[in-house]
């Protein structure tokens, strides 16, 4: 077997060469390959990376957390990776727990394990702010809501994925990769499990500035669209059909009033336009149930793709590891 442990890095120079050092050689692996995406950096990142050993592929220009993400998977299954681990170049993350982590898929008991900063079992990792802490709560629990499945810490970019994940996985945000992945993989009926581990970091210093987003209000815009977007693609009867039915309810409230004050004054004056609005809204409603059931249909032909796309890279990378 053949582990892939899988870092994307931007303007890394000051931590990558000494997270790249700690990285163990973790046992039952006959190879094991480091590999990194310099997601455009203008520093000595790649350079430094290269000379530590580990497989470099850059990208020109920054292309966003989740497109160096996607680069990676594809190059992991490329090297003929059967478990790739994600961890980040700021030595966040302690790489000695790496063992700990791919635990469940070594031992058949999961095909996708995200570490937990936040499970009950394991203390809350020092200097987090408490404005994230709280963001990375409620975006777990909005993401537990939707798969019916209680999660702790859905945006940890310290995971494991076994090959069968990594084949059946396909995410488009640039921004982030880390929630889209629960969804699409959850969609998929993959195995998932939580691990919780100890020893995360959070700097006070040089890394206080997140460079992935500018601040909380950004960072929840952005993850919610990508979480919205997700849900319409795998659930879209659910998405225009809540939507839809809204707005219906919201019209047949106005046009509620609007009868009530008719039959106690026998006129519609003052309020026609609420008359109107609450058509308006009514028709609005069936129209989004009507997309909500032509992009079910759609979405049959979406599952259909993906089973192809899934057997199609089987193939290609099951025969180019022979």
């Amino acid at each position: 077997m053949k582990l892939v442990i899988f870092m994307p890095a931007y303007n890394e120079e000051e931590s990558i060469g000494q997270v790249l050092s700690s990285i163990p050689k973790v046992k039952g692996f006959s190879e094991q390959e480091i590999l990194v995406v310099d997601d455009g950096s203008k520093d000595r990142t790649a350079e430094i990376a290269k000379k530590k050993g580990a497989v470099v592929v850059k990208h020109v220009q920054n292309r966003g957390v989740g497109g160096a993400f996607q680069t990676g998977v594809l190059k992991a299954l490329e090297l003929g990776g059967d478990i790739m681990v994600t961890i980040d170049a700021d030595g966040q993350f302690p790489s000695e727990k790496i063992p700990q982590l791919i635990k469940p898929i070594m031992d058949k008991e999961a095909d996708f394990v995200t570490a937990s900063r936040f499970s009950r079992e394991v203390d809350m990792p020092k200097n987090i702010s408490s404005v994230r802490l709280w963001g990375n709560r409620q975006v777990a629990k909005i993401i537990s809501f939707l798969l019916g499945r209680k999660f702790s810490d859905v945006a940890c970019g310290f995971r494991a994925y076994s090959k069968e994940a990594l084949l059946n996985l396909n995410v488009f945000g640039q921004f982030t990769y880390t929630q889209e992945v629960f969804i699409d993989l959850s969609m998929k009926n993959v195995a998932i499990k939580e691990v919780p581990i100890t020893g995360v970091k959070y700097f006070e210093g040089r890394n206080k500035k997140s460079r992935v987003f500018k601040g909380a209000l950004d960072y929840a815009r952005k993850a919610l669209a990508i979480i919205l977007r997700t849900i319409r693609d795998y659930q879209p009867l659910k998405f225009f059909g809540l939507l839809g039915l809204g707005l219906f309810c919201l019209g047949l409230l106005l046009d509620g009033f609007l009868f009530i004050h008719y039959v106690r004054t026998g006129s519609f004056s003052p309020y026609i336009s609420v008359g109107f609005i609450g058509g308006f809204l009514n028709i609005l409603g069936i129209i989004l149930f009507i997309v909500g059931l032509l992009a079910d249909m759609i979405g049959s032909v979406r599952g259909n793709q993906e089973r192809i796309l899934y057997y199609l890279k089987s193939l290609r990378y099951n025969d180019q590891k022979k």
